[in-house]
C-alpha cells in the first residue's frame, strides 16, 4: 500500500474511533510541495509545522541558540510530535519527513531549491499561492508553494531576523540580505493586499569578471580595455540603467580595476558588492528602531566616509539627498568614485541627478547645480536589457561641459541596434565606437595613461552571449 493511501486510512479510521489523540498534525490534503507534483504529505507537514511553532514559540528566533543547538531542539520536539501521532511511516519515510520539516523551519521553504540552483537569478514569490524565477533573463512560473501564509510570514521573518531587521504592522516593508548576499525585498498586509510578496535576487558564489560579461556579450574587449583605464585614471563614472539591468555586476567588474594600494570605502543601502582588494571598508545604511530612532541613511554615511580619508568611495545607488553629498566630494578632491543610479538613458539620468540634489532641501539654483554635475561626472556607462534577456552596455558617454544652461554628452561608444536579432531573437548587435575622441583622454595622458587608436576606432568582432547571464 502506498504511503499516501495508508495515511488516508489512518484518517479514517481516527475519524470513526472519534479520537482527538492526533488531530492537531493528522495527514490532510494540502498544496503543492515543490515542482515535481503533489505531496500526499503536505498536509500533514503544515500541521506538524503550527505544533512545531506553537510548541517553540519565540525559541526558534532566539539568537543566544547555535545553528546546531536549534536543529538539535526542534528535531527532538518533531520526534516527540510524530510518536504522539502515531503516524504509519517507515524509519526512511519519517527521516525524510523529519528533514523536510525541519529545512522549512529553519531554512527558507520551498524557495531552498530555487536558491540552490545556480541557473536561477531571481525568485519572486507571490503571497503563498505562486513562486515565479528568473532563468536566463526569462520569468518561469514554478509548481511550488508555501504550505500557508503563515508559513511565507515565518520564513521572511527568520531572513530580517538574522540581519538585525524587523517586519510588522508597523514597519510592513524591508530590504535584507541573505548570508551569500543575495538581497531581499519583503513587503507583508496591509500594505500586499493579497498576502506577503518576498524578492529575492541571487548572487553568485563566484563572481563575474570581466572576462565573463565579455563572453557575456555585455561588453567587447576594446571597451572593456577603455573603462579599466577609466578607472585606474581615476574618472568619476557613474553606471546608469533600468531594474535588473546588471548595474550592481558591472560596478563590481569596474570596481576590480581599481589598484590595490588604494583605500576604499563602499557605502550601500544592504551590502551587495563583492570587493577583493585588501584595503576595503564597507558601510551599510540602518533602518529606524521600533522607537522611530537611529536610523542611519546613505547620506549620513557619505559624510562619514570623507572623514575615514578613502582614496576612492563606492555608493552601490544614488536615490536621494546623499546625491548633494558625492558631487561635492567629487569635486573636492575625491576622484575615482564609482556609483549607480536608475535611469532610461544617459540624459535621464542627468535629469534625475538634479532631482535628487534638490531633495537634499538647499536653495541651490538649477545652474549651480548642472556647473557641479559637469564638474564631478566624467563617464556615464548605460546598460539595457533587451527583448530576449540580455544585459548589455549600450552606450558609453562622456560628460564634456556646458553650453549655457545645458550639460553637453558625447557618446563614445554606442550598441549597434542596425545588425538586427538571429533565428533565436538574440541581438547580432555588439557595442561599437562611435570615433570620438573623448576630452578625458588629455586628463589621462597627464598621468601615462595612452588610450589606444583602436580602442576608439576599431571595430569589434560580434558576440554572442551564451547561456548564463549575470545578476
Amino acid at each position: 500500500m502506498k504511503l499516501s493511501e495508508r495515511l488516508k486510512v489512518l484518517e479514517e479510521q481516527k475519524e470513526d474511533a472519534g479520537s482527538p489523540r492526533a488531530e492537531a498534525i493528522t495527514p490532510a490534503p494540502g498544496p503543492v510541495r515543490g515542482i515535481t507534483g503533489d505531496d500526499p504529505l503536505a498536509g500533514f507537514k503544515q500541521r506538524a509545522q503550527e505544533a512545531l511553532f506553537s510548541r517553540l514559540g519565540a525559541r526558534i528566533y532566539d539568537s543566544s541558540l547555535t545553528e546546531e543547538q536549534l536543529h538539535a531542539v526542534v528535531v527532538e520536539e518533531l520526534d516527540r510530535l510524530l510518536v504522539k501521532a502515531d503516524a504509519p511511516l517507515s524509519e526512511v519515510e519519517r527521516k525524510q519527513l523529519v528533514a523536510d520539516i525541519t529545512d522549512d523551519v529553519l531554512g527558507y521553504g520551498p524557495v531552498e531549491e530555487f536558491l540552490a540552483d545556480p541557473a536561477v537569478t531571481e525568485v519572486m514569490v507571490n503571497s503563498d499561492r505562486s513562486i515565479f524565477v528568473e532563468r536566463e533573463g526569462r520569468l518561469h512560473r514554478t509548481n511550488a508553494k508555501f504550505l500557508s501564509e503563515g508559513h511565507l510570514r515565518r520564513v521572511i521573518e527568520r531572513i530580517v531576523s538574522e540581519v538585525g531587521r524587523r517586519i510588522d504592522e508597523s514597519s510592513p516593508m524591508v530590504d535584507a540580505r541573505l548570508p551569500d548576499g543575495s538581497r531581499v525585498n519583503a513587503i507583508i498586509p496591509p500594505l500586499a493586499v493579497d498576502g506577503p510578496a518576498l524578492t529575492i535576487r541571487k548572487f553568485s558564489r563566484n563572481p563575474f569578471q570581466v572576462d565573463d560579461l565579455i563572453e557575456f556579450g555585455t561588453l567587447t574587449p576594446p571597451l572593456a580595455n577603455l573603462l579599466r583605464l577609466c578607472v585606474y585614471g581615476r574618472l568619476n563614472v557613474l553606471i546608469t540603467g533600468g531594474t535588473g539591468s546588471g548595474k550592481t555586476t558591472l560596478l563590481n567588474v569596474l570596481s576590480s580595476f581599481i589598484p590595490e594600494d588604494q583605500r576604499i570605502v563602499s557605502i550601500e543601502d544592504a551590502v551587495e558588492l563583492q570587493l577583493h582588494q585588501e584595503h576595503v571598508i564597507r558601510l551599510e545604511s540602518r533602518p529606524p528602531n521600533l522607537e522611530s530612532k537611529g536610523e542611519i541613511t546613505i547620506r549620513d554615511l557619505v559624510r562619514n566616509a570623507l572623514r575615514m580619508r578613502p582614496d576612492r568611495i563606492i555608493v552601490g545607488e544614488v536615490r536621494g539627498a546623499e546625491s548633494l553629498d558625492m558631487l561635492q566630494s567629487m569635486n573636492t578632491g575625491h576622484d575615482g568614485s564609482l556609483s549607480t543610479l536608475h535611469a532610461n538613458s544617459p540624459r535621464d539620468a542627468l535629469s534625475r541627478l538634479e532631482t535628487m540634489v534638490l531633495m537634499a532641501g538647499m536653495d541651490i539654483p538649477m545652474r549651480a547645480i548642472r556647473e557641479q554635475v559637469a564638474s564631478a561626472i566624467h563617464l556615464l556607462v548605460h546598460l539595457s536589457r533587451l527583448a530576449d534577456g540580455s544585459r548589455r552596455i549600450t552606450s558609453v558617454t562622456e560628460v564634456s561641459g556646458m553650453e549655457g544652461q545645458v550639460v553637453t554628452l558625447q557618446d563614445i561608444f554606442l550598441f549597434d541596434f542596425k545588425a538586427g536579432v538571429d533565428r533565436e531573437g538574440r541581438p547580432r548587435g555588439t557595442v561599437q565606437p562611435t570615433g570620438i575622441r573623448p576630452k578625458f583622454a588629455d586628463r589621462l595622458a597627464e598621468m601615462g595613461l595612452e588610450i589606444p587608436a583602436i580602442l576608439l576606432e576599431g571595430v569589434s568582432p560580434p558576440t554572442q552571449p551564451t547561456a548564463r547571464k549575470p545578476n
